[in-house]
């Protein structure tokens, strides 16, 4: 349970909003490039930190990315190429949820992946993300930090609410005795891939409104100025009274009722 109040939350969370609506106004005028991974444990809060920032957003301009596991042509690719199919176009703005830190986490640790294909990746992603900032793009590393007890208390919550089950994997529940594994794993990462180019920031994310409204707030004061004078559009009145919509051939549904 949060401690930040729900009204309180949302108070903080409107001004950050609009201030993403001119980020994406800007980075349409400018033809900037915009991308963000979101990394962290099983339900560390990723998807909620993603709907935050994206919510009023046009999504043929900001697009969420989550790839599922890759397919047998994905796994006889080099390692990063079914991820540059998803980065921006000048004025788009990319959401990662979980990205090529996978072979780093959860590859790793469950076994899908070697101990020399995990070294060749960490020698290797500094690189690529150098060769991306190199070319303009602006790039956003974020790991949700959660500690083990929270994520407990999280994958009880989906266990039980019938709306939220999808969420909880049999990966999930397997991954529930290698915490520290993980740990381990997510250290050796960041000691390999925290660079000047392109560095990792950590959110506690143990309190996910206040972890949502810390994670917003740097990714704002990180990106230049983004200030664009708004070009209001103008509505003049219609020339003829407005029209109903007419439905003469199928027959509409009753409205509901409450």
């Amino acid at each position: 349970m949060s401690k930040l109040k729900r009204n309180d939350y949302e108070r903080a969370l409107e001004p950050m909003q609009r201030e993403l609506v001119a980020l994406a106004r800007w980075a349409n005028v400018t033809g900037a490039r915009i991308v963000a991974l979101f990394e962290g444990r099983d339900s560390a809060g990723k998807g909620g930190a993603i709907h935050a920032i994206r919510e009023h957003l046009n999504p043929r301009q900001c697009r969420v990315v989550a790839l599922a596991k890759p397919t047998e042509r994905e796994c006889g690719q080099w390692y990063f190429q079914r991820y540059i199919a998803h980065l921006p176009a000048a004025g788009e703005i990319v959401l990662f949820d979980r990205s090529w830190y996978n072979r780093a986490g959860v590859e790793r640790v469950m076994g899908y992946a070697s101990e020399a294909e995990v070294e060749a990746f960490l020698a290797a992603a500094p690189v690529f993300e150098n060769m991306l900032v190199d070319d303009g793009v602006l790039l956003f590393k974020y790991w949700l930090c959660c500690d083990q007890a929270k994520q407990e208390e999280r994958f009880a919550e989906r266990r039980d609410d019938p709306l939220k089950g999808w969420k909880l994997s049999p990966i999930d529940v397997g991954a529930r005795e290698k915490y520290d594994q993980y740990t381990a794993a997510r250290e050796a990462m960041l000691k390999a891939t925290h660079t000047r180019h392109a560095p990792w920031t950590l959110v506690d994310f143990n309190d996910q409104k206040l972890g949502r409204l810390t994670l917003l707030r740097d990714l704002l004061d990180r990106v230049p100025d983004t200030h664009i004078e708004d070009q209001p559009v103008d509505l003049p009145p219609l020339a003829r009274k407005p029209r109903k919509e007419q439905c003469s051939v199928v027959k509409p549904l009753k409205p509901f009722r409450i």
